[in-house]
């Protein structure tokens, strides 16, 4: 089973987009090793949570994570980038 393989990997921009959300003050838990295709970051921000699945640039999503994210009924979003993670959670950065 290839997600099982893959779930304690994470995409090498995770550790980039966790450390920007903690530094605008955002709670963030990583979830990559729960594997079973649930998205790999909870964000707290504003008293709301939200549920983001980080890919590298031209990674798409596995079987199993299109699976979780069709049958989950809240938000979740996929992002590749900082500036994504951060307008997921309804922020942009400023310039």
């Amino acid at each position: 089973m290839a997600d099982m393989r893959t779930a304690a990997r994470s995409d090498a921009n995770q550790r980039e987009i966790v450390e920007a959300l903690r530094r605008v003050g955002a709670t963030v838990e990583v979830l990559s090793d729960v594997g079973r295709g649930v998205p790999d970051l909870l964000v707290g921000w504003r008293s709301v949570n939200y549920l983001l699945e980080v890919k590298a640039s031209k990674g798409a999503l596995t079987e199993t994570q299109t699976i979780w994210h069709t049958l989950w009924s809240g938000q979740v979003s996929v992002v590749r980038t900082v500036n994504e993670a951060f307008r997921s959670i309804g922020m942009e950065m400023r310039r």
